[in-house]
């Protein structure tokens, strides 16, 4: 589903360095490593948020390096969720359906879907300055997948969250991606999380993959496994 060829992009001074990562259809894997070692950065390069130096981004076997955004199918949600404060959240989800030309009966459709399907049919006429933190999480999930991506990239998805609210929409997260069979990427810096919804999990450290396996803590699961960064996964 998506595939990484020696991808390098710059960030002001940070560069990261010939990145090579396959991910299957339907697979989650989580991405960890210290701050600064340029996990936003490549999901922003996998978004198309950030023009790749070298290499190249496929996902679904096409060659998208090139691509805008709009053009990946990709779902994001990044670290501070920048939901819209002037729009309430009906309008904040039906953003990204509007912004392709989607018609009023299409953007209803799919609003009604997912708005049932993450449990917040009563939010769609609140103000983004009233929600918690937890209702603003679930709006901003709810915005990346209104799309029907087939992929989602998320980075800290709910790093602000309290913790035990925070395990709540590990579940909740996990029973969508059973259901819906979307592939993610997952920025994370905890251990816990990663172990609790990844399959695999990428060490990068310092604008390279230094490890992929199985999450701490749990043991591998075969393939790439424990297979150290050089030749990348299968």
């Amino acid at each position: 589903m998506i595939e990484l060829r020696g991808l390098g992009t710059e960030a002001g001074a940070f560069r990261l360095r010939g990145v090579t990562l396959s991910v299957g259809a339907g697979e989650y894997i989580a991405v960890t490593g210290p701050t600064g070692s340029g996990k936003t950065v490549l999901l922003e390069s996998i978004a198309g948020l950030r023009r790749n130096a070298k290499g190249t981004v496929f996902i679904r076997g096409e060659d998208v390096s090139r691509w805008p955004p709009e053009w990946r199918g990709i779902g994001y949600v990044p670290q501070d969720r920048v939901l819209f404060p002037f729009l309430d959240v009906r309008e904040n989800i039906a953003f990204p359906l509007r912004l392709r030309g989607a018609g009023r009966a299409e953007i209803q459709a799919a609003l009604s879907e997912t708005a049932a399907m993450l449990g917040i049919e009563g939010l769609l006429g609140r103000r983004v300055g009233k929600l918690s933190g937890g209702e603003a999480q679930r709006v901003a999930l709810a915005r990346a997948l209104v799309v029907k991506p087939a992929v989602l990239l998320l980075d800290e998805p709910f790093g602000s969250i309290h913790p035990a609210l925070r395990r709540k929409l590990w579940h909740e997260i996990e029973a969508l991606h059973r259901r819906t069979g979307f592939t993610a990427v997952h920025v994370t810096h905890d251990p816990e999380e990663a172990a609790a919804l990844a399959s695999r999990s990428v060490l990068l450290v310092d604008g390279a993959i230094e490890r992929i396996g199985a999450p701490e803590g749990m043991p591998d699961r075969g393939g790439a496994g424990g297979a150290p960064a050089s030749g990348g996964p299968s």
